[in-house]
């Protein structure tokens, strides 16, 4: 091992409750789109907050939000899981790179994991992800989506706040 690899191993134990977000991030999506595939037939909906938001049970073959459908051919849907097996392990290797002390980046990397990890187990399963979460105000509609798409935006939401943020202290007035 060299030097640099070295020096990263003792903090691994310190990435590790990071990690146990990306798996709580996993297993709450799975455990709603479970709930919504019982509970919902495909394309029902169901208001939850009044005006403003419905559980409404779709299937998605395209990526988040419903962007670049497959419109079911099984080649769109194989493609988009390796480009999205291609992302993760950028994402991870990201993650194990990243510095202890950057907590709010560790934290952003882990919900794209999670995220990433509950539609590429769908994807991968059934070829679809299962979208419910329907937002919109009067006619126009926000395209729906479910927990990995919102950990994997808060995330990326995380990722552009914390690459703003002063790396390095203020100069002291003179």
């Amino acid at each position: 091992m060299t030097e640099n690899a070295l020096s990263t191993v003792p903090n691994a134990p310190r990435k590790l409750g990071f990690l146990f977000v990306s798996l709580a991030v996993l297993v709450f999506d799975q455990w709603t789109k479970w709930l919504i595939e019982v509970h919902l037939p495909l394309h029902a909906s169901t208001p939850i907050f009044g005006g403003l938001a419905n559980f409404t049970h779709v299937r998605n073959t395209g990526v988040a939000f419903g962007l670049f459908a497959a419109q079911g051919l099984s080649s769109g849907s194989w493609l988009l899981t390796a480009l999205g097996l291609g992302a993760l392990a950028a994402v991870c290797i990201y993650f194990w790179r990243t510095p202890t002390k950057d907590r709010t980046l560790l934290a952003a990397l882990a919900l794209v994991v999670g995220g990433a990890l509950g539609n590429l187990l769908d994807r991968a399963t059934t070829g679809a992800v299962t979208d419910f979460v329907d937002l919109f105000v009067g006619l126009h509609h926000w395209p729906a989506f479910n927990v990995a798409d919102a950990a994997i935006s808060i995330g990326i939401t995380l990722m552009v706040i914390d690459s703003l943020k002063r790396r390095y202290p203020a100069p002291e007035p003179a």
